[in-house]
């Protein structure tokens, strides 16, 4: 068995080829295209690099954006007045604070100063709890890019038991949350985790979202097992591709996989607040 390529860039090159389709549409319907306002807070290089990059993408399907740079000074509660400034503009219509914050900085304060309809990179209390009730509400992007990328390739997660490597609040714990939602068993590994090995090689489905090289070995994949590696370092996943790739059904690259579909969900929620902002939905 080799694993068939979960492509995650192809898949988000189609959803946002009809992002751009349903831009042009609005137009006569609304005053004004989609809005994006971006807010980085200190000088990490790969952060910058991440915001460009989705900045690049809005520019791409026709939504406008608005870079929000904090110096790595900015208090905790500077950073939450610029952000609620941007809750309160009736011309954005979604925010991203980008993650990670400096350490002087309250992160989860500058999130909760987001408001709920411009979550649109679901980082909020009022996200999570939406996520984990199964109601409406904006997915955290990274994990919505990934459900994303499993229904397009028409993987049904019933019945089947998931092992999210990983507890972030961005990241691994929406992850289980959406899942579950979907009807799958749903453990939770982390850093405290006894059996790591035996609890991973068990699962139907892995999603590593640690940001450790190859923490996850390929000998440990269950055969016909579905791996998502959501970790990137130095062009690096969580996963041992090359011997995880001989044990499962479909695996997703490291580039290529998770990366264009966390922008590409990102996109598409901007896309549906802006329409519910202006009543079209």
């Amino acid at each position: 068995m080799h694993g068939q390529i979960l492509d995650g860039k192809a898949t988000a090159r189609v959803i946002t080829q009809k992002l751009a389709s349903e831009i042009v549409t609005l137009a006569p319907k609304v005053a004004r295209p989609p809005s994006l306002a971006t807010v980085l807070i200190g000088d990490d290089p790969a952060s910058h690099t991440y915001v460009q990059m989705k900045i690049n993408r809005c520019k791409q399907v026709g939504i406008e954006t608005r870079k929000i740079d904090l110096p790595a000074t900015t208090t905790t509660e500077e950073a939450v007045a610029a952000v609620r400034s941007l809750s309160e503009d009736p011309a954005v219509d979604g925010i991203l604070v980008q993650h990670p914050a400096p350490p002087a900085v309250d992160e989860a304060a500058v999130f909760a100063a987001i408001e709920p309809a411009k979550d649109v990179d679901g980082v909020t209390s009022d996200s999570l709890a939406a996520m984990a009730f199964d109601e409406y509400g904006f997915r955290s992007a990274t994990p919505g890019g990934i459900m994303r990328l499993l229904e397009h390739y028409g993987i049904e997660m019933k019945g089947r038991h998931a092992v999210v490597v990983g507890r972030s609040r961005i990241l691994g714990i929406p992850m289980g949350l959406l899942l579950l939602a979907q009807n799958a068993t749903v453990t939770y590994c982390h850093s405290r985790t006894s059996g790591l090995q035996t609890k991973i090689s068990q699962a139907d489905l892995v999603v590593a979202a640690t940001g450790r090289p190859e923490l996850v070995k390929g000998s440990w994949i269950k055969e016909g097992a579905v791996v998502v590696d959501a970790g990137y370092s130095d062009m690096t996943g969580d996963v041992e591709y090359d011997s995880a790739a001989k044990r499962a059904s479909w695996i997703t690259p490291v580039p290529g996989g998770v990366g264009p579909m966390t922008i590409a969900c990102l996109l598409e929620q901007t896309v549906e607040a802006h329409k519910r902002l202006n009543g079209l939905l």
